[in-house]
């Protein structure tokens, strides 16, 4: 016989007490009140002999407070499946988990593809509260206006921040402070490469331009799909081996970049400097290591896991936390001669 077909459940204990499975139920959760001292005493020991264990999601769905924190991350196409290997991702999640921790929540994690995913399982599980990493406004907008748990938008674009809380980073600085970076190093012609020109990338890109000036900055929208970006670059090769120095606006983008000029013969910084945006891990441990634009996971957790706490007590909070970044100048960027 399986566990599931051994397992006591509350309809037993209930009928073996002749009372209702709603009195058992609320004994074991807690709800006591209006049930007689004798009732709880008889239940209490009737789920001791029968060794009853209680299923956690009930307990926790019973609950005016579930005390789980959910994260939901965009499972984005150009992750090819791999969403939570990403290293800004796992990055993230492990900052989200220390801080959840510590405010003696649970943290529930899971990907979505839309908002309506979102809405539906965070509603089943009564969270108390939901952090947002990758989505876009028109999501978050709809999460505002569909629902009553709080969130707060983790990493994303979100233009109108009404009821929800942004906590992002100076991305337009990060993206002044490369260019600068590489002019000062005597670069005259440097390249962009992004999937996209929107949003999050969008800014430190038009950060990139302003501080780059008055160089000249070419731009390609770039595949998400390696096999394909990489074709891409071949075909593109003329246009790469015409600079001096590449932006990408995710430390993804940069090392793939890195390892494709590596295959082409090309050295990095000899031939060209690289630099990314985030500084994840991986930065320090690719060869040259690579010089990046730095933010402070672990101070964004917990800003995250404050203001969802100040909106489920309805207190006031900024609609928007713009937090600085830093440049973290590596091996990858040189003195262009």
């Amino acid at each position: 016989m399986c566990m599931e077909e051994q397992r006591v459940r509350i309809c037993d204990i209930a009928e073996e007490l002749g009372l209702s499975t709603a009195t058992v139920s609320n004994v074991i959760h807690g709800k006591t009140k209006k049930i007689s001292d004798e009732t709880v005493r008889r239940v209490m020991a009737l789920l001791e002999e029968r060794q009853y264990i209680p299923n956690l999601a009930e307990i926790l769905l019973a609950q005016n407070s579930s005390k789980i924190i959910g994260v939901f991350i965009n499972d984005h196409e150009k992750y090819e499946g791999h969403t939570l290997d990403d290293f800004f991702i796992a990055s993230s999640l492990n900052y989200l988990s220390t801080e959840i921790e510590n405010s003696n929540q649970f943290m529930m994690v899971k990907k979505a593809k839309c908002a309506e995913e979102i809405i539906k399982f965070a509603s089943m599980w009564n969270m108390d509260g939901i952090v947002i990493i990758g989505f876009c406004d028109q999501d978050y907008m709809y999460l505002r206006n569909h629902m009553r748990i709080p969130f707060v938008v983790y990493d994303g674009f979100c233009q109108n921040p009404d009821r929800i809380v942004n906590i992002t980073i100076d991305n337009f600085d990060g993206g002044h402070q490369i260019g600068s970076h590489f002019r000062e190093l005597g670069h005259k012609k440097a390249l962009c490469i992004s999937d996209n020109e929107i949003g999050v990338d969008q800014e430190r890109l038009e950060g990139f331009h302003k501080g780059f000036s008055p160089g000249a900055v070419d731009f390609l929208v770039i595949p998400m799909r390696k096999d394909e970006r990489w074709t891409f670059y071949l075909k593109n090769l003329d246009i790469i081996r015409n600079v001096t120095a590449v932006f990408a606006p995710s430390d993804y983008y940069a090392i793939d970049m890195m390892c494709f000029l590596n295959e082409q013969g090309i050295s990095v910084p000899e031939d060209i400097s690289i630099a990314g945006f985030d500084d994840i891990p991986m930065c320090r441990m690719v060869c040259p290591p690579l010089t990046s634009v730095r933010q402070d996971g672990a101070v964004r957790a917990r800003l995250a896991i404050e203001k969802l706490k100040e909106l489920r007590e309805k207190k006031p909070v900024d609609a928007e936390i713009r937090l600085p970044v830093s440049l973290v100048i590596r091996k990858s960027t040189r003195k262009h001669e």
